[in-house]
């Protein structure tokens, strides 16, 4: 069973609990969000595989005992299936994350999490992708600027470029995407959810 570091509200630590508990009494715990881009000011999001939407490049629990950019190297490989020198993510931003929502099976799920957000340099070629395809269909990338823009609403579309893989090969295809093709959880909005990563990136590329 995996275990979670848990902790109260202002961060102390309580003890490692398995993660059906944590979710089940509301339990603090730590996420990671991860995100790479590259040297010329492109992100990537994720397209996911369940509602093929485009959100982190990777994301998940931190598991017990394991450090926040152990976490961000973990969840890159088992995703996207490269590995990257994790050392070198820069935190962008910290955020208390707090969900209740009815499980298929009728239950309460609560998370309680603090999302711990940070961006790392991939210069690296499309083709050492190898995505799990249980939970991503593919990435998108794009530009920060164009997308920052888009969120608000300066314009209406921008141009990315998706990469899937198809009979064991990495296609690019070049195609546009609106404010629809992004996840957005019940309350939020593009701006204040993907802002300040967007703006990070292209302060690290200028």
């Amino acid at each position: 069973m995996e275990k979670l570091d848990t902790y109260d509200e202002q961060g102390n630590f309580l003890g490692a609990v398995d993660r059906s508990i944590v979710h089940k009494d509301a339990l603090w715990h730590n996420t990671v969000h991860c995100w790479l881009y590259d040297s010329e000011g492109n992100i990537y999001f994720q397209i996911r595989a369940d509602e093929k939407t485009f959100y982190t490049t990777a994301s998940g629990h931190v598991q017990a005992g394991e450090t926040i950019k152990e976490a961000f190297g973990r969840e890159i490989q088992e995703e996207i299936g490269i590995n990257i020198n994790y050392e070198q993510a820069k935190l962008v931003t910290i955020n208390k994350f707090i969900m209740d929502k009815i499980k298929k099976d009728g239950s309460l799920f609560k998370d309680r999490a603090f999302a711990n957000v940070y961006v790392c340099l991939y210069n690296g070629e499309i083709s050492e992708f190898n995505f799990n395809t249980d939970e991503v269909l593919g990435l998108a990338k794009v530009n920060a600027k164009d997308t920052l823009n888009l969120f608000n609403n300066k314009t209406n579309t921008i141009n990315i470029t998706t990469i899937i893989s198809n009979d064991n090969k990495n296609i690019e295809t070049k195609t546009t995407a609106t404010t629809k093709d992004f996840l957005l959880n019940e309350g939020e909005t593009l701006i204040d959810k993907y802002g300040l990563i967007l703006e990070k990136v292209i302060e690290l590329t200028k």
